[in-house]
């Protein structure tokens, strides 16, 4: 009888749900930047896919490509969800995460050298190969500039 009674006493737990664990990994994470296929070990396609796109809508996260997501932070003007880093930073190590070496380019070094008083605005990444990833902020695309040999 006390097997009875400590089965109807006891709670059986409820297993967590994907948004939970999915939470938890991101903030264990030390990047910035998230990768759909950082997650894939948790659920299937979809239902990471769905989870992500909750975590956009509540202002957790923002995307800034495809399969690509960065944290995010309320902006201290009107609330709005927006990157930590800026996006200079973003793309360069979201194209870190995908193996794509970056550099500066022709603008940086221009304003470093001094022979150019324009400062840069970080939507041109110099980059060493080819890439074909899309990486937007607010709808205005990071552009790539070529600036060294492939690296085979």
């Amino acid at each position: 009888m006390s097997y009875i009674v400590s089965m109807s006493t006891t709670k059986a737990r409820e297993p967590e749900s994907l948004e939970k664990r999915l939470e938890k990994r991101l903030a264990r994470k030390r990047g910035d930047v998230f990768l759909r296929t950082d997650f894939r070990d948790l659920g299937g396609y979809d239902q990471v896919g769905r989870v992500l796109k909750g975590l956009v809508k509540k202002g957790q996260l923002t995307k800034v490509g495809y399969g690509l997501y960065a944290r995010a932070t309320p902006s201290v003007l009107d609330g709005t969800p927006i990157p930590t880093k800026n996006i200079r930073e973003l793309a360069g190590e979201a194209l870190g995460r995908i193996g794509v070496k970056t550099g500066p380019s022709r603008y940086e070094l221009a304003y470093n050298a001094g022979t150019s008083t324009q400062v840069p605005t970080g939507r041109v990444i110099g980059v060493m190969g080819r890439v074909r990833r899309k990486i937007t902020y607010n709808g205005v695309p990071v552009r790539y500039e070529r600036v060294g040999p492939s690296p085979r």
